[in-house]
C-alpha cells in the first residue's frame, strides 16, 4: 500500500506542512509514499497535479491523506491516477459514500440523531418544502450542516436551532448557513436532531463545547484506531465498548472510512456521523506509527488471502 499526500500550495517538491508528521512516520516505517499538487486538482489540471507520480507497470493501490475534496474533484484526481496505473483505495462512488452524509445515514441510522436533508436546488425557491419536511421533529431542538460540514464554531449564528417549529429562526440559521459556506456548501442542506452530549470542556476560542467524543478509523471494515477527537480535551476515562459500532460499520460502503461517536448526557453512546478514511483528520495526540503499522499489516494479510485464493499474480506480490 502507498501513501499519497498533498504537497505544499507554494513548491510542488514539499510536502503540505499539516501533513508533514504522516509522511514523515510513513515514510520511516518504509511505506512507499508520494505528493500530488491539490491546487492542480482543483484548477482542473489534472495532469500537473499527478506529474510527480510515476507510471507503475502494474496497478498500485493508494491511500490518499489530505484535504477534503469534493466529489468531483475526487473523482477527477481518482481518474487521472488510474492513468498512471495508480488506483485509490475508495472508488468515486465509495469516497461519496462516507463523504457525503445522506449516503451513510442508512447504515447507522439507528444508532444516531434523526435527521432529514434536502439538495440546495431543492431550497432555490424558498423554505416552504423544508417546513413541510421540518414536522418530524416538532419543537424539538436541531442542528444545520450540510452534506459534510456544519459551522459549529459559530453555534447560535449558524449551527444550532433551539425548537424546529420557531420558523423564524429556523429560516435565519439557515439562510445564515447557506451565505456563509457560499461555494464551500457541499450537496445540500442536512437537519439532524440536537442530543445533548456529555461535555467535557469549552473551545478554547469559540466556546463551543467539547463533548466526550471518539474517532473510529475502518480499513476494509476492521477497526484500526480508535482516538479521542478533540485535541483540547485530557481523555481520562476508559474508551467505550466498541462492539455494537464495529457491527454497524460492515453496512457502510466504504473500504476506509470514519465513524465519530459521542456519549450523550443519559450515558448512551451515539454516531455524529461517517467520513471518509482519506480526509478525515487525526489530531495531534494520535499515535501515528500505530496508524500506519495498522494499515500495513491489514493490507499485508488482505494480499496474503488473495494470494491463496490465486486472485493475484504472485509476482505482484
Amino acid at each position: 500500500m502507498k501513501i499519497l499526500f498533498c504537497s505544499d500550495p507554494l513548491d510542488s517538491k514539499v510536502i503540505d506542512q499539516e501533513y508533514e508528521q504522516e509522511y514523515k512516520c510513513a515514510r520511516n516505517l518504509g511505506m512507499d509514499v508520494h505528493m500530488i499538487s491539490l491546487e492542480s486538482v482543483l484548477d482542473g489540471e489534472l495532469s500537473k497535479a499527478v506529474k510527480r507520480i510515476p507510471t507503475f507497470e502494474t496497478l498500485e493501490r493508494f491511500i490518499y491523506r489530505g484535504w477534503m475534496l469534493k466529489p468531483k474533484d475526487y473523482e477527477n484526481l481518482y481518474n487521472a491516477l488510474q492513468q498512471k496505473n495508480a488506483v485509490l483505495i475508495n472508488s468515486p462512488a465509495e469516497y461519496r459514500n462516507g463523504h457525503y452524509f445522506p449516503y451513510s445515514y442508512e447504515a447507522i441510522k439507528k444508532a444516531t440523531p434523526q435527521s432529514m436533508w434536502l439538495g440546495i436546488e431543492e431550497l432555490s425557491n424558498g423554505f416552504d418544502l423544508l417546513f413541510k419536511k421540518l414536522h418530524i421533529f416538532q419543537n424539538k431542538p436541531i442542528l444545520v450542516k450540510d452534506y459534510v460540514k456544519s459551522r459549529k464554531h459559530e453555534w447560535e449564528e449558524a449551527c444550532y436551532i433551539p425548537d424546529a417549529s420557531d420558523r423564524q429562526k429556523v429560516q435565519t440559521v439557515l439562510q445564515n448557513f447557506i451565505d456563509r459556506q457560499g461555494s464551500e456548501l457541499n450537496g445540500g442542506i442536512v437537519i439532524r436532531e440536537f442530543i445533548q452530549l456529555e461535555q467535557l470542556a469549552n473551545h478554547p476560542k469559540s466556546g463551543m463545547p467539547l463533548s466526550n467524543e471518539y474517532r473510529l478509523f475502518f480499513l476494509h471494515h476492521k477497526l484500526i484506531q480508535c482516538t479521542g477527537y478533540w485535541d483540547e480535551v485530557v481523555y481520562q476515562q476508559e474508551i467505550p465498548k466498541l462492539d455494537s459500532f464495529i457491527d454497524l460499520a460492515k453496512g457502510v460502503a466504504s473500504p476506509f472510512f470514519t465513524m465519530d461517536i459521542a456519549k450523550t448526557t443519559n450515558g448512551e453512546w451515539t454516531i455524529i456521523e461517517i467520513g471518509d478514511g482519506q480526509v478525515s483528520g487525526l489530531p495531534s495526540h494520535a499515535d501515528l506509527e500505530q496508524f500506519y503499522k495498522s494499515i500495513m499489516e491489514l493490507e499485508v494479510n488482505r494480499l496474503r488471502r488473495q494470494l491463496l485464493i490465486g486472485r493475484i499474480n504472485p509476482v505482484a506480490f
